[in-house]
C-alpha cells in the first residue's frame, strides 16, 4: 500500500520535503516503510491509561524531535532499532493487543507514520473496534495536522517540553517549539476537551480528551516554572497535567551538564509547589525515587521490566 503523503513529506514541523516513498529517509530518520520497535501491554503510563491490563503501546522507530536526552534514544535516533511491518501485519498486531485486553491502543511518536496509522484506525472502526485510540506525542506537531489526528484519535497525550526557545534550540535545534507546541495543544483541546474521566487511581479509564505531560529537567527549573505558567494562563486550572520526575541521563546527555545528572528532590518539589500554587486541580505527580522498571532498554524483547511479557 502506497501513501502519497510521504512524498514530499510535510508531516511534521521540520517540513523536510523528502521523497520517503522513494526510499529516502526524512528528518525523522525513516522512509515510508513502517517500522515498529516494540509493542505490548504497557503499565508505565499514567494510571488513567494503564489501568489493570495495560495500555496497548506501539512504539514507532524514528522521531522528528531529536531531543538529545530522549529516553527512547535507541529507537528514536535516525535508523534506530525497529522492524519493517506491512499494513496487514500492523492490523494483526493491533488486533492481538486488543485480544490481550488492553484498555486502549497507544500510538507512541506517531506523527511521522501518520498515513499508516490513519488507515489502520479507519479499518478498525469499520470493524467495530471501540476501545480508545491514543496519540502519544512530543508536542512537536504540525498544527495544520491536528484536525486529521482528531478525526481518528480519541485521546491526546502530548508533552509540553519547553517554554524557553533558547533551551529548545539547544536540545532539539528548533527554537519554535514553544509556539508550535502551544498552538497544537490549543487545537487538541478545542477538538477533544480535557481528559474524561480523570481518575488518578485508574479505576475509571480515560475515554476521550487531552492530558499534558511536562518533564522537569535538571538545572532548568525556570523552564518548568514558565511552562506551568503558560499552561495555566492558556487553559486554566482544570487542565489535566502530569508533572514528571523521571529524568535519567542517556548516553548523549552524559557529556552535557547539567543534563548529565538526575533531577534533584529540591528541583522537582519546587515545580510541584509552583503547580499547586497555580491551582491546577487535575495534577498527577511522581515520587522522585523511581525504580528503573519503566526506563526502556529496546535491545530486549520486553524493554520495560515493569511490564508483563509482551506478545
Amino acid at each position: 500500500m502506497d501513501f502519497p503523503a510521504y512524498t514530499p513529506c510535510r508531516l511534521c514541523p521540520r517540513q523536510c520535503g523528502t521523497d520517503r516513498l522513494g526510499g529516502a529517509p526524512g528528518v525523522c530518520g525513516e522512509t515510508a516503510d513502517l517500522r515498529i520497535a516494540s509493542w505490548g501491554p504497557h503499565m508505565g503510563e499514567e494510571p488513567c491509561f494503564s489501568g489493570t491490563r495495560g495500555s496497548g503501546a506501539i512504539f514507532f522507530s524514528g522521531c522528528s524531535c531529536h531531543c538529545f536526552f530522549c529516553q527512547n534514544w535507541q529507537i528514536s535516533s535516525p535508523r534506530g532499532k525497529g522492524g519493517t511491518v506491512s499494513a496487514g501485519e500492523f492490523h494483526r498486531l493491533a488486533l492481538n493487543l486488543i485480544e490481550m485486553g488492553v484498555h486502549n491502543l497507544n500510538f507512541v511518536t506517531p506523527d511521522h507514520f501518520w498515513p499508516h496509522i490513519e488507515a489502520l484506525c479507519a479499518r478498525l472502526r469499520d470493524e467495530d473496534v471501540q476501545i480508545p485510540f491514543l496519540f502519544n506525542s512530543s508536542g512537536y506537531q504540525l498544527p495544520s495536522m491536528i484536525s486529521r489526528y482528531a478525526a481518528r484519535m480519541d485521546i491526546f497525550l502530548p508533552d509540553f517540553k519547553f517554554a524557553d526557545p533558547v533551551l529548545a534550540r539547544l536540545v532539539m535545534r528548533d527554537e519554535r517549539y514553544p509556539e508550535i507546541a502551544l498552538e497544537a495543544l490549543r487545537l487538541m483541546v478545542a477538538e477533544k476537551g480535557f481528559l474524561e474521566p480523570f481518575d488518578p487511581a485508574g479505576a475509571d479509564l480515560a475515554r476521550r480528551g487531552v492530558l499534558v505531560r511536562h518533564l522537569v529537567l535538571p538545572g532548568h527549573l525556570e523552564n518548568s516554572l514558565r511552562a506551568l505558567d503558560l499552561l495555566r494562563e492558556e487553559f486554566g486550572r482544570w487542565l489535566p497535567l502530569s508533572l514528571m520526575s523521571q529524568y535519567k541521563p542517556t548516553p548523549a546527555a552524559q557529556s552535557r551538564p547539567p543534563f548529565d545528572r538526575h533531577l534533584s528532590a529540591g528541583e522537582y518539589q519546587a515545580a510541584v509547589d509552583h503547580a499547586q500554587a497555580l491551582g491546577f486541580e487535575n495534577l498527577l505527580v511522581q515520587p522522585l525515587a523511581q525504580s528503573d522498571d519503566f526506563f526502556p532498554d529496546f535491545e530486549k524483547d520486553n524493554p520495560f521490566k515493569g511490564n508483563p511479557e509482551a506478545g
